[in-house]
């Protein structure tokens, strides 16, 4: 049981792993009342399995993180996390670079067959056969001193990954699959999925009209609660919940009493500092032009009289998925069938790379009339014709 609570101790881990062929990584962090995720734990693994777990808060010393970004900017060393997205936005905002190369075991689950959403402890449970003892997922991992059984929690993580990697590599080389992988995971790559723009969050709320002006004011104060909740590294609800920043898009009050008769805003806000700086924000989204102002993007209705052709392109998803054991989600979801549908000319991720190989090949043959489905001993079965 390694916990890493010192710098001298952290460079000499990372240097003994700056050969190896891949690390398994896994994180621990805290983010109920902050803005940003508050890093307690990285931890990591060499295919030797002497894990470690790095205490960013350590008593000790202030650690510096300087090696670990080294070793996840390394392109030698490939990455492997399980489910990536959040551990990669916290090594981002603090290194400033997304790890490359990437290996998300999530999505390679789903290659190899393991369902929709492949958990983590599915994984250990089938392929490490080990029942994995979440009693430590939600302790406070801030708290100083760890206890044995969270370091342990901790450092079992990217121990069985180092499992759960091998074998899934070796399934997905087996079947050639390796690039289909490294496809997705090329995505997660993108410092763009980390930066958020504070002029795009009022995307994220639920917005009941779509009137321009609404939306102007409403793009406004998005952004300043977005900006004020980054400043002063709080939770967004904090500065203002999501229904009252609607709310006074819809009613836009211009002085203190309109702004106190908002719900969720008392008198003396109102007339404080926050009312302040609140009033001049929703009047700066007033004075933005109509043709400035957002919309909404509204999708045209699904066209009824390609219904049928939607329900046998859903079957043919099926029907492959199921032949190269695959999960049906990652080939396709509902939006890109429907747009398939529409426009099957144009062009889409379905007739590119490895999902054109196992489905968007046949989706062509299907619409363009060359491949029927059909039934064979309560088995449906493609049939060119």
């Amino acid at each position: 049981m390694t916990l890493i609570t010192t710098n001298n101790a952290l460079k000499e881990f990372c240097k003994s792993v700056a050969d190896a062929p891949f690390i398994t990584v896994d994180t621990e962090f805290m983010r109920e009342r902050t803005y940003y995720a508050k890093l307690c734990l990285i931890q990591l693994s060499g295919p030797d399995k002497n894990a470690v777990a790095v205490d960013v808060l350590s008593t000790e010393e202030e650690i510096d993180l300087s090696p670990v970004w080294d070793l996840m900017n390394n392109t030698k060393i490939l990455k492997v996390f399980h489910a990536a997205r959040q551990d990669l936005e916290i090594i981002y905002q603090l290194s400033g670079k997304v790890p490359a190369p990437l290996y998300d075991t999530q999505i390679a689950a789903m290659v190899c067959g393991y369902g929709e959403q492949a958990g983590y402890e599915t994984l250990v449970t089938d392929i490490c056969k080990i029942k994995v003892d979440k009693s430590s997922q939600f302790t406070d991992w801030s708290h100083r001193p760890l206890t044995k059984k969270q370091i342990a929690y901790a450092l079992d993580d990217v121990i069985h990954l180092v499992d759960i990697y091998d074998y899934l590599e070796d399934h997905l080389q087996s079947k050639e699959r390796h690039h289909w992988v490294e496809e997705e995971t090329a995505a997660l790559a993108n410092p763009a999925l980390y930066d958020i723009d504070p002029y795009e969050t009022w995307r994220r709320l639920k917005i009941r009209s779509a009137k321009a002006r609404d939306l102007g004011v409403l793009r406004e104060l998005a952004a300043w609660r977005e900006t004020e909740a980054q400043r002063k590294d709080v939770p967004r609800a904090r500065i203002l919940k999501d229904e009252t920043l609607v709310d006074l898009a819809f009613q836009k009050p211009l002085t203190e009493n309109d702004l106190a008769r908002i719900r969720g805003i008392s008198a003396d806000m109102a007339k404080g500092k926050f009312g302040k700086a609140l009033l001049p924000i929703i009047e700066k989204g007033l004075n933005v032009k109509d043709e400035d102002c957002p919309k909404l993007e509204t999708k045209n209705p699904f066209p009824p009289k390609l219904a049928p052709v939607l329900e046998m392109l859903k079957m043919l998803l099926r029907i492959q998925a199921s032949e190269h054991n695959v999960a049906a989600r990652l080939i396709a979801s509902s939006g890109d069938l429907e747009d398939y549908a529409q426009s099957p000319e144009a062009p889409h991720a379905l007739t590119q790379g490895w999902r054109h190989d196992i489905f968007g090949k046949y989706a062509e043959q299907l619409v363009t009339g060359k491949l029927a489905l059909t039934i064979e001993k309560n088995k449906i079965r493609k049939m060119k014709l």
